[in-house]
């Protein structure tokens, strides 16, 4: 099929984010947004009659989409008054936000405090300790919801000294997808996109896009990805049934809730890696698995242009052990 391709038919976002990234004079901090829109060419052969794009988050200086709202939601903590020199930001993470925190805290000359489940990969704990960040392990058991409720315990025992954005209840968090990863989409596709595929964690990403780009045009269909189960290996993302269900979250904006299974999740990170030559991590190969489900459910005689957003690389998860297996 001949569709609009947003690497060769114009100069357009993702062209303007790479070449933004290599302007001087700019703070880490303007170089967050405006990434690149990635087609991907041969994995989805299967299905002719559908194309497949992919939001490269990881051009984010962090690393990572979380770089978008993180950013958001301390530019309005300090647009509030609700932090301020001396404070701490402080939040629950499972990795990807709180180095975003850390990496903007470090920039602004403000400490970070994070709650993290043990769960998390160790370069993620890494990373967080080199960007000078404070750690408060969790059960891993527990998730991110158990690194929740002991942030809500450090602040209640000392509620001035900390800046508490809560990204699970922060509306800055899908505003600041509804603001940029939208209209970055919706310009990069020449507004051709028809299906918008994103996971479920704070929900912000699916929240925001999905209705930023419901209102630049209504038919698109904009599908919510889950774990097929309450204990997966998929960071970052949540089993709406079984976790804490985040405040932002609005159940009414998906036009389907699919779910995703974390062994076939594994196998398609290296699928991604030896079909389209892309290291990416984890969550973004069950993006991509969510958007083949997706795809099975789009007519034979149906022409279909499909993003995802590719949440992170697989830079934080090369020591795993589903390298090796087969």
């Amino acid at each position: 099929m001949t569709a609009f391709n947003p690497i060769t038919a114009r100069e357009d976002a993702s062209s303007v984010g790479l070449r933004k990234t290599r302007r001087a004079g700019q703070s880490v901090l303007e170089l967050i947004g405006n990434t690149p829109l990635l087609r991907l060419s041969r994995i989805g052969s299967a299905f002719p009659n559908v194309e497949f794009f992919a939001k490269a988050e990881w051009f984010n200086p962090g690393g990572s989409v979380k770089d978008r709202p993180a950013l958001h939601m301390i530019q309005a903590g300090l647009a509030s008054g609700r932090l301020c020199s001396g404070k701490t930001i402080i939040d629950a993470t499972s990795g990807n936000t709180g180095i975003a925190y850390a990496m903007i805290g470090a920039a602004l000359g403000y400490r970070v405090k994070l709650c993290l489940p043990d769960s998390a990969s160790h370069e993620r704990k890494r990373i967080l300790g080199a960007l000078g960040a404070e750690l408060v392990i969790t059960s891993g058991d527990e998730g991110t919801d158990g690194a929740i409720r002991r942030v809500h315990e450090i602040v209640a025992a000392e509620p001035d000294e900390y800046f508490y954005p809560d990204q699970y209840s922060n509306p800055a968090n899908w505003q600041a997808h509804y603001g940029t990863t939208a209209n970055e989409i919706w310009e990069q596709t020449g507004g051709s996109i028809t299906h918008f595929v994103a996971a479920l964690g704070t929900s912000g990403t699916f929240v925001g896009a999905s209705r930023r780009l419901k209102e630049l045009n209504p038919s698109i269909r904009c599908i919510s990805l889950q774990p097929d189960a309450a204990f997966h290996g998929l960071e970052g993302w949540k089993h709406m049934q079984t976790a804490l269900r985040p405040a932002i979250y609005d159940d009414t904006i998906a036009d389907a809730n699919l779910e995703v299974g974390t062994e076939e999740s594994y196998r398609m990170v290296k699928r991604i890696a030896r079909e389209e030559g892309l290291l990416v991590s984890p969550s973004a190969a069950a993006a991509l698995l969510g958007c083949f489900h997706a795809a099975k459910r789009v007519g034979p005689h149906e022409r279909a242009v499909m993003v995802t957003v590719f949440a992170d690389s697989a830079s934080k998860y090369l020591t795993e052990r589903f390298w090796e297996e087969e």
